[in-house]
């Protein structure tokens, strides 16, 4: 452990006062009925003796809940004094996932924990659902302190500015996830190009793509709109640009930035060195077939080279770059709901989250994020059984620009769907479409 690290605050210590997000949410209308589970008089829960039943809420798909009920189960074994009763919701935004929480809250579901990812925090902090963690992190310092210094500060900090609206710790971080490029060794020999470094531009992509299409006919990586995470925020981010400001107050969707990004990739359209995108192109069976030579994701495309029996023949290198590397960061929290009737087995649970033990298990059954803690993500527990280079999804975390997350994301990320994809098909002026997005963003902003 460095010093900076030694030396770095408690998260009660380091708080700064926030500005409180806007409510006026769309997508999310019920949310605050979440507010009403358990407890008592005026929504507030009890502590508890730390035994009894648990409910725990998080949003996964299939492969997601039986890699987390592993999960659950080790902590069960552990803690054989609490039942806990783990509910995974595969909804497929958080939109979806907040409506579908509060429709079952409201139906009389209880639930004394969830997981809420980027997108959702800000918003969901803002309800006051939440209990206040500082004063247990502060009482059992022992056994966080040692969690907190093995947290990026990066995340620490994005924390304090994106998951509270008061101040106060509403979060246990839990994981992340950046993006990457995995590379497909067979198809780069046939073609007979060198594999780019770690770090690598777009001129040198677009090389690469070239004479990777001369050669073998494959694709170079997958292009489209629908998923700004892992396919238009990279590309805005390694070229200084994004679709909101700092804040998440002002679209920034048309800047010049912005707007030399969608070129780049209009252009790698048009020169069909990415597949057309839409349609049913399925980059996984394309990437083993040899018809894609990379892959773009994170941490949660590892299951696919896994199950396609890709490791060894996949290298993972950064995501090509044109002003400054960079990469857009999401991460997942845990909360205790403020109406909660059994506080104290709820937190224990989250302590048991931050051990070195829960975070290689988890990471060792194939979690599809980073573990948060730094010491399992440089440990085998990761790095084993995944390509070469895979550290670099954990060490994106040093440049990378977490997702932009307002109140109505869903909304907001439809209109850069639309724009982007208008601007990459040549529907639209690339301009014309990032401009006439940017002014639909800022309306409802």
């Amino acid at each position: 452990m460095s010093s900076a690290r030694a030396g770095m605050n408690s998260p009660v210590e380091r708080r700064s006062l926030l500005r409180a997000g806007s409510l006026a949410a769309l997508g999310v209308p019920a949310l605050g009925a979440l507010s009403a589970c358990g407890g008592g008089a005026g929504g507030d829960g009890e502590a508890g003796d730390g035994t009894g039943e648990l409910s725990l809420i998080y949003m996964g798909d299939a492969a997601q809940q039986e890699t987390f009920q592993s999960l659950f189960d080790e902590f069960q074994n552990s803690h054989p004094e609490i039942t806990l009763n783990a509910n995974g919701i595969a909804a497929g935004d958080w939109a979806t996932f907040g409506n579908t929480v509060s429709t079952r809250i409201a139906g009389g579901e209880r639930a004394d924990i969830i997981s809420v990812a980027t997108e959702g925090q800000r918003l969901m902090s803002s309800k006051g659902l939440f209990e206040p963690l500082d004063e247990l992190i502060e009482r059992d310092s022992e056994e966080t302190r040692e969690f907190y210094d093995n947290v990026s500060p990066n995340l620490q900090g994005w924390l304090d500015t994106y998951g509270s609206p008061d101040g106060s710790t509403y979060f246990v971080p839990g994981g992340y996830n950046t993006v990457v490029m995995y590379l497909n060794r067979e198809v780069f020999d046939a073609a007979g190009v060198e594999m780019p470094e770690t770090d690598w531009t777009w001129d040198e992509f677009r090389s690469i793509a070239e004479s990777i299409k001369e050669e073998t006919g494959a694709f170079m990586t997958t292009a489209g709109a629908g998923f700004p995470f892992g396919q238009i925020l990279p590309w805005l981010f390694t070229n200084g640009a994004s679709t909101l400001d700092e804040e998440w107050a002002t679209a920034t969707f048309d800047s010049a930035e912005a707007v030399e990004a969608a070129e780049f990739v209009k252009a790698l359209v048009e020169d069909e060195l990415v597949p057309q995108p839409g349609g049913e192109f399925d980059g996984a069976t394309q990437y083993q077939r040899g018809s894609l030579a990379t892959l773009t994701g994170g941490r949660y495309t590892l299951p696919d080279v896994r199950r396609l029996e890709m490791v060894e023949q996949t290298k993972i290198v950064n995501f090509p770059h044109n002003a400054a590397p960079g990469t857009p960061v999401g991460w997942d929290g845990w909360a205790v709901f403020k109406a909660s009737e059994n506080k104290e087995a709820a937190w224990t649970f989250l302590k048991w989250l931050m051990t070195v033990e829960a975070s290689e298990y988890y990471a060792e059954q194939g979690g599809t994020n980073v573990p948060v803690r730094e010491d399992v993500a440089a440990s085998d527990s990761f790095l084993d059984n995944a390509p070469e280079g895979t550290e670099l999804i954990a060490t994106g975390i040093d440049f990378a620009t977490p997702v932009p997350s307002p109140d109505q994301q869903a909304l907001v990320d439809a209109e850069v769907n639309k724009g982007w994809e208008a601007a990459i098909l040549g529907n639209q002026p690339v301009q014309e479409a990032l401009s006439a997005a940017n002014e639909a963003m800022q309306e409802l902003l």
